[in-house]
């Protein structure tokens, strides 16, 4: 399983996960898979259980790995904080390195050491940074910064958990970029004539102009690092302003649309992305042609995060 946890309600609506397995709420801020259950699918990775998961056993980390993404979480500290419940990247390394205390406590420290260097990691987030935090006027990172010094704020310290995360065994890393971020319905409706916002998408384009730059620089840099960047804001903006048969609104038919409700991409949205990053990054052959057929997931509490936070540990 690929899973995550979640601390903000709102991923356990109703409406959420409707046509993801037995269609109950299980924390995806999505109508069926994310971009990274996709990917896993087609990897052949199992989906690891969230953090929080009540039935996670060290035994289960290490068969499935685990899951610590967090709603509404940043790479900031202070992203989200009106949600009260959320977990920073800073928090979720903390929470990973509780479970390697775990996971050393059940198997030797040498095995340890090697089951997660050799494990993969994705860490998906950025979004939250901006959409809540950077352009909310409550937040004081809104005034404090300006939009070329707070991007530097965001690569110092994503700088810093990456090798944080590279001390703690990260050897093979995948960190997903932002897609046009001023094209989802809610920062549509806030404009004059329900266009796509610029300003937001070159905000976009910058962190993930800045990400890649950094991710090479850490690849060449840290003994052993294999780091990726994933980008896919090009396929979403085609798809977007290419629509055919996808429209950005909300729908009754959320196999036709874009965005299934005014934040995240639908199901039929995320095949497209993943399957781009799969071509891109290399995980299949050019010639992919179609995505796997989403497996039965478990009905307890396995969720995948909307995208803007993540880190997994797959084995």
């Amino acid at each position: 399983m690929l899973a995550t946890i979640t601390s903000s309600p709102k991923a356990l609506l109703a409406r959420t996960c409707r046509d993801f397995g037995n269609g109950l709420p299980n924390g995806r801020f999505c109508n069926g898979r994310t971009v990274a259950d996709i990917i896993g699918d087609e990897m052949g990775l199992p989906r690891p259980p969230a953090y929080l998961d009540q039935s996670l056993t060290e035994d289960v980390i290490l068969k499935n790995g685990v899951n610590f993404a967090s709603g509404g979480g940043g790479i900031l500290n202070e992203t989200g904080s009106l949600f009260i419940q959320r977990f920073s990247l800073y928090k979720q390394i903390e929470l990973f390195q509780g479970t390697q205390d775990l996971i050393r406590e059940k198997i030797r420290s040498k095995e340890a050491d090697n089951f997660f260097q050799q494990a993969r990691y994705i860490v998906a987030l950025g979004s939250n940074d901006f959409i809540n935090n950077y352009l909310m006027p409550v937040y004081s990172d809104s005034w404090t910064y300006n939009d070329k010094s707070f991007i530097q704020y965001l690569m110092d310290t994503l700088r810093a958990q990456l090798i944080l995360l590279h001390s703690l065994g990260a050897r093979e890393l995948m960190l997903f970029g932002l897609g046009p971020m001023g094209c989802i319905p809610l920062q549509r409706v806030l404009s004059t004539d329900g266009q796509c916002q610029d300003k937001t998408n070159q905000l976009a384009l910058a962190f993930n102009k800045a990400t890649s730059e950094l991710v090479v620089d850490l690849a060449n840099n840290l003994p052993n690092a294999s780091y990726t960047f994933g980008d896919a804001y090009d396929v979403v903006n085609d798809v977007i302003t290419n629509p055919g048969n996808f429209a950005s609104t909300l729908c009754s038919d959320r196999s036709k649309y874009v965005f299934w409700d005014e934040y995240h991409p639908s199901d039929s949205a995320n095949q497209l992305i993943a399957k781009e990053i799969i071509i891109k990054v290399g995980f299949l052959k050019p010639n992919l042609t179609d995505i796997a057929s989403p497996p039965t997931p478990a009905t307890g509490p396995s969720s995948d995060d909307d995208g803007h936070m993540e880190i997994t540990l797959r084995s």
